[in-house]
């Protein structure tokens, strides 16, 4: 359930590829962001019926690529799925081992397929991100909404979305009358480099 949080800072990419934001370059440009788990955060934010737990996972590798021109993406970033932590030990236990059954599915993956998104003058943008979260050993096909700053290639990036865990086949955590929210909410945090280079072709996965 909580494994969403995936979506990650790729996001952060989306103001790279929206075509608005090279509306005055000469040439298009593929940008690339790799991220690092050292500057990379994600959330989960879960309600229930006596409190609201709060956790996190980590990032193991992420690296997106954006076509400037025509909004094409790829790459793929992947975190940890037994790397969830609320503080409590027992209920990450459950988590991981019920839930997420991370044994047997040890990562969670995110890979990018589509970017829109526009870029102002200050370096401010507002992005989606299209692409499919491969979770507990199903694809699922979610849209990431984002935003940030963009300034001399320095990225910084939050994003945010809702995945409804029960619905993708994933176990309720609820005992009798300790219910749990049937979806679970990803708020997700970036810094990075965005690297530049000339256009070669990405293949579109968007059908």
């Amino acid at each position: 359930m909580f494994a969403r949080r995936i979506a990650l800072a790729l996001a952060a990419v989306i103001a790279v590829a929206s075509p608005a934001s090279f509306a005055s370059s000469s040439a298009a440009r593929v940008g690339v962001i790799k991220l690092d788990p050292a500057k990379t955060l994600v959330e989960f934010r879960l309600g229930g019926s006596l409190h609201t737990t709060h956790g996190k996972f980590l990032l193991r590798t992420g690296i997106i690529k954006a076509d400037s021109a025509s909004g094409k993406a790829e790459g793929t970033i992947v975190v940890d799925a037994a790397s969830g932590d609320s503080g409590d030990s027992l209920r990450d236990n459950r988590m991981k081992n019920s839930v997420l059954e991370a044994e047997k599915f040890p990562e969670i993956t995110f890979i990018a397929r589509h970017i829109e998104g526009h870029l102002d003058r200050s370096g401010g943008f507002q992005a989606k991100l299209e692409g499919v979260l491969k979770l507990h050993g199903a694809e699922h096909e979610i849209v990431i909404d984002a935003h940030g700053t963009l300034i001399d290639d320095n990225l910084v990036a939050t994003a945010h979305f809702s995945i409804p865990y029960v619905q993708w086949g994933l176990k309720d955590p609820s005992l009798l009358f300790l219910t749990v929210a049937k979806q679970v909410d990803i708020d997700i945090a970036t810094t990075g480099r965005v690297t530049w280079a000339a256009i070669e072709s990405i293949p579109s996965h968007r059908r």
